[in-house]
């Protein structure tokens, strides 16, 4: 430990996953807040220390018990204490998105105004699902039995050809930015790519605490180096999968028709703007 928070930043992100001064400043709020406390054996530095390197490199009790040169049952105790404490910022850290437009949509006419209202399920706004979902109230799916897919429109294919390859490939564009934090959420705590050897309420307790500690991230640390390496990167490489062989959402027959209608009134004025704005694209 010792070693880790007096050397480089390159060592502290490889080994918590976070720059020094962002585990500094978690481990300040956790013992300010009384979430968790100093022992005499184990500091709240090494405690986090724990918990990141067990989430953050999907290590096992073992494995941990040699790093540390604690027992099992001792990892074992502070990987839970620290994984209630981080859950319990989920209140300051995980909040609803703004009702305002995202800056994304609202800068680009290739989005604006036609996905003004892809916000959430508030006043008439909407998400954007992939085509696992029916269209229904609050979720926007692309046009079934059209390529829907960013790599789907690569090279030869480019070209929209019609107003519904021109909506669905624009859904994925914005989907893909929802797709890429995913991705560097797995990137930085690979203990999410797999289903842990845990209770299903430990499971659950992890990918909030991971979802906390990336906001806390985002928030301290605009130019975290995996966020930096996302966004030079371009759009999302990897898709990820579609519910289409799971268990399809179901709309009532009045909802659909509702979703429906929107998503074609935004596909038409789409292509119509697309078709004789062609020099503003």
């Amino acid at each position: 430990m010792v070693e880790v928070l007096n050397g480089d930043d390159d060592g502290c992100r490889e080994m918590f996953r976070m720059d020094k001064h962002v585990f500094h400043k978690l481990c300040g709020t956790l013992r300010q807040k009384g979430m968790l406390r100093d022992t005499p054996g184990v500091m709240i530095e090494e405690q986090l220390g724990i918990f990141l390197n067990i989430v953050g490199h999907n290590e096992r009790n073992r494995v941990i018990q040699e790093r540390f040169e604690h027992s099992g049952e001792t990892i074992s105790r502070h990987f839970n204490n620290v994984l209630k404490a981080v859950k319990s910022l989920s209140r300051e850290f995980l909040q609803p998105p703004p009702i305002s437009t995202p800056t994304e949509i609202l800068t680009s006419n290739r989005f604006h105004p036609y996905f003004k209202n892809c916000l959430g399920v508030i006043d008439g706004k909407y998400y954007l699902a992939d085509s696992g979902y029916s269209n229904t109230e609050g979720f926007i799916a692309p046009f079934e039995g059209i390529r829907h897919h960013i790599h789907d429109y690569r090279g030869a294919n480019l070209l929209q050809r019609n107003a519904k390859e021109l909506f669905n490939h624009r859904h994925s564009c914005l989907r893909n930015a929802i797709q890429k934090s995913f991705e560097v959420l797995r990137r930085r705590f690979p203990i999410l790519k797999v289903a842990p050897q845990y209770a299903f309420h430990i499971q659950r307790d992890i990918v909030i605490a991971a979802c906390v500690l990336h906001d806390l991230i985002r928030r301290e640390e605009r130019n975290d180096w995996l966020f930096a390496a996302a966004a030079a990167e371009g759009p999302s490489s990897e898709d990820l999968p579609d519910l289409e062989d799971g268990p399809e959402m179901l709309a009532s027959p009045v909802e659909g028709q509702i979703a429906s209608s929107l998503r074609d009134f935004i596909a038409t004025a789409m292509w119509n703007d697309f078709i004789t704005k062609w020099d503003e694209w």
